[in-house]
């Protein structure tokens, strides 16, 4: 790929990348299918599994590799808090309302992350044309749920533009809610329903276009060619391997517990 085709797929990662071809991580640089294969092969072996150990061990896992994607540190606490926050409070309810015990409530918020840390991983450090292409080429998905992939993603920036600006838009309206719960959740509402309705139209509007150029509708040609590599291969042998250590260390130490037991 020619150097300014590098650097503008670099840049089209957002502000949370590092944006110079020449630097970009090594996560950055895999294939976004290995990434893809892997996330899932993560999902899978996690799954059938409750206990605290076998996911603590591949979250540990997936947490080194956070120097490898290219991260600014200063995403990591607005990405890293919902996360903690979601897997908390799963925990709290089956602490509360499960029969497991501290152990099951546990697992299932480490395992909750374990899982969702890895989706994070592949989203923020795959450029969408490279996504949608190693999903065609390489995993052979057809092209108009690809290409429908490659929209939406496209759309999310942009679905934060409109986010903002309906706040701007209320705000100059003089509807602020101050200290009152009740308003501030009724604005929270309306900005909801309005990008809702937007989102709608953004969609139709692509989908016509997209159809009335024939996306999707047969064999196409690809600018691009996704290249597996030598490191994409051993990021799948490295999450298989990781996932053979989480439960082998479960079973030796005595906590491994099947979903269903």
């Amino acid at each position: 790929m020619p150097a300014s085709a590098q650097a503008t797929g670099a840049a089209a990662l957002g502000d949370g990348v590092v944006e110079d071809a020449e630097a970009r991580a090594w996560l950055v640089r895999a294939n976004p299918a290995a990434k893809v294969v892997a996330a899932l092969v993560v999902v899978a072996g996690l799954v059938p599994v409750v206990d605290p150990v076998s996911s603590g061990v591949v979250l540990a896992a997936v947490a080194l590799m956070l120097p490898f994607a290219g991260l600014h540190r200063g995403l990591l606490v607005p990405l890293g808090l919902p996360l903690l926050l979601m897997g908390s409070s799963i925990g709290v309810v089956t602490l509360l309302f499960g029969d497991g015990g501290p152990a099951a409530a546990l697992g299932t918020a480490v395992r909750l992350l374990a899982i969702a840390l890895p989706g994070m991983l592949v989203g923020l450090t795959s450029d969408p044309t490279e996504l949608a292409d190693a999903l065609v080429q390489k995993l052979k998905v057809p092209e108009r749920p690809a290409l429908g992939v490659l929209a939406a993603v496209r759309l999310v920036p942009l679905l934060a533009a409109q986010w903002r600006t309906l706040g701007l838009a209320r705000r100059a309206r003089g509807l602020e809610a101050g200290r009152n719960p009740a308003t501030a959740l009724a604005i929270f509402a309306g900005k909801v329903f309005a990008l809702l309705v937007r989102s709608i139209r953004t969609g139709t509007q692509l989908a016509t276009a997209m159809d009335a150029r024939s996306f999707g509708t047969g064999r196409r040609t690809h600018a691009r060619v996704s290249r597996w590599r030598a490191a994409d291969t051993g990021l799948l042998a490295g999450t298989v391997a990781v996932l053979c250590a989480a439960h082998g260390l479960s079973l030796a130490l005595g906590t491994w517990t099947p979903l269903f037991s």
